[in-house]
C-alpha cells in the first residue's frame, strides 16, 4: 500500500507542475483543503475514491499514471493531447477536426 501512496503522490504532483498550477488550484476546485492535497502529493494522504477522481479529472490525467506507473507511456505528449482533446464538446471536435488535419499534412510535408 505504500508504494501505491507513492505512485498517487508523485502523479499528482508531477501532473500539477506539468500544468504550472499552484496546490491551492486543483483543491479549490475539487472542493478539498490546500492541506489535503499537500497530503496526498506527499504521500501521507488517503482520499475518498470520489477526490480521487476529481483530482484526476482536474489535471487531466491518466489513471494509468497512478495505477500502471511501470507501464508509463512512451508517448507522452500524444496522451496529453489526448486527454485536452477528450474535454471538447462534440461542436468543439467537428471545428477542431479540419485544423489539426492541416496542421499535421503541413507537419508531416
Amino acid at each position: 500500500m505504500q508504494e501505491f501512496k507513492k505512485n498517487l503522490a508523485d502523479a499528482i504532483r508531477e501532473a500539477r507542475t506539468t500544468c504550472g498550477i499552484s496546490q491551492e488550484k486543483p483543491a479549490e476546485a475539487v472542493g478539498l483543503s490546500n492541506h489535503a492535497i499537500i497530503k496526498i502529493e506527499s504521500g501521507n494522504g488517503n482520499p475518498k475514491f470520489k477526490n480521487l477522481y476529481n483530482i484526476v479529472t482536474y489535471l487531466k490525467m491518466s489513471a494509468n499514471t497512478i495505477f500502471y506507473p511501470e507501464n508509463e507511456d512512451e508517448r507522452p505528449n500524444l496522451q496529453k493531447l489526448t486527454m485536452e482533446l477528450s474535454d471538447c464538446s462534440e461542436e468543439e471536435a467537428k471545428e477542431l477536426l479540419p485544423a489539426v488535419r492541416y496542421l499535421l499534412e503541413l507537419m508531416r510535408k
